[in-house]
């Protein structure tokens, strides 16, 4: 093992074999000798274990912590940082990639004595094949920000911080701060990142650095409750910035919106299940009329219509390539799999 560590990759993993050895073969092919890559897994039972034991065995700078039992991501990542040795925490997932010379690019910014680093990302699909989304975060050349301009800093990043892979976090700063709070969530890691103002200057990498697979959350079977719910709730949590400034990351309440419950219901996301157990005591009698009304829709028709909209259409709708991906993870999108291939026969 390296005596000084700048920099470890934090990862925490449950039952993710056929996506781990992409993630570390896109690190491990970097070569740095200023890293260590710490795995934490959860009690995978898939063979995990064998095959990131192959990484052990060859390399100095890996190790790999194996638990009885899964405690939740957020507990989990949390164990993964305080494993880390590094004087940086790389929070990464389990299959997404490090491009090459990322690595060194993030070192020699961290140089720098930043607090935090906020990794740009570009979407590819599940097999990492075809590019969705160039860039996450809109900038043409890399920013620093500090505690003055921390709600244009939120503003900006928040809504790119859901992917796990963006943050780079001094380790003294996470483990100082309130995680607990977070657990459950899915996003302890947004929750540490700005649940209180820096002393340091904070840095926005404009490149993307990191290819992002997207529509393999783990999290996907509850993407209504975690959205809609969990997420701004999450967002309108951090007090020190406006509410002006937190309507720009996401709406406080999205799940009272009939074209969003229309949406989520042609994803096969939003059902009787859905209703009763989240919306039933939040609306009023109009709109939980609405909203029922939704829940037992023809989820058919529904996927059908929302998928040749976004299609047509797409040219106004700059993340219509992740939304069309969206509808056809749904279960409803099966049956017309004969009219998909109609329309993206040109694609």
């Amino acid at each position: 093992m390296i005596d000084t560590i700048k920099l470890s990759i934090c990862i925490a993993t449950y039952n993710r074999v056929g996506f781990i050895k992409e993630t570390l073969d896109s690190i491990f092919s970097q070569n740095s000798n200023q890293i260590e890559v710490v795995v934490l897994d959860g009690g995978s039972t898939d063979g995990t274990e064998e095959l990131v034991k192959v990484y052990e065995e060859k390399y100095s700078n890996f190790r790999y912590i194996k638990l009885l039992a899964k405690g939740g991501f957020d507990e989990d990542l949390s164990s993964a940082v305080s494993h880390a040795k590094g004087e940086y925490c790389w929070l990464f997932s389990d299959d997404d990639i490090i491009k090459p010379g990322a690595i060194d690019y993030i070192l020699s910014k961290l140089t720098q004595d930043h607090d935090v680093v906020i990794v740009n990302s570009e979407i590819k699909n599940q097999t990492l094949t075809k590019v969705l989304k160039s860039r996450c975060i809109n900038l043409s050349k890399d920013e620093v920000f500090n505690s003055e301009s921390f709600e244009k800093f939120f503003i900006l990043t928040a809504p790119h911080s859901s992917f796990l892979g963006c943050v780079v976090i001094k380790r003294s700063i996470w483990d100082s701060r309130d995680k607990s709070k977070y657990f459950g969530t899915m996003f302890v890691h947004v929750g540490v990142l700005f649940q209180s103002r820096y002393d340091g200057d904070l840095l926005v990498i404009a490149d993307p650095l990191v290819s992002i697979r997207y529509g393999n959350a783990m999290w996907t079977v509850r993407s209504f409750e975690i959205s809609l719910l969990i997420w701004p709730k999450l967002i309108f949590g951090f007090n020190m910035f406006s509410n002006d400034a937190k309507q720009l990351v996401c709406p406080i309440n999205p799940w009272e919106s009939i074209a969003r419950l229309l949406f989520y219901r042609a994803r096969g996301s939003y059902s009787e299940e859905q209703y009763n157990e989240f919306l039933v005591g939040r609306l009023g009698f109009i709109k939980r009329a609405l909203a029922y009304l939704i829940a037992i829709a023809p989820g058919r028709a529904l996927n059908l219509i929302f998928y040749v909209y976004f299609y047509v259409f797409r040219i106004f709708h700059p993340n219509s390539k992740l939304i069309l991906i969206d509808l056809e993870k749904s279960i409803y999108h099966c049956g017309f799999r004969f009219i998909s291939r109609l329309i993206c026969k040109r694609k």
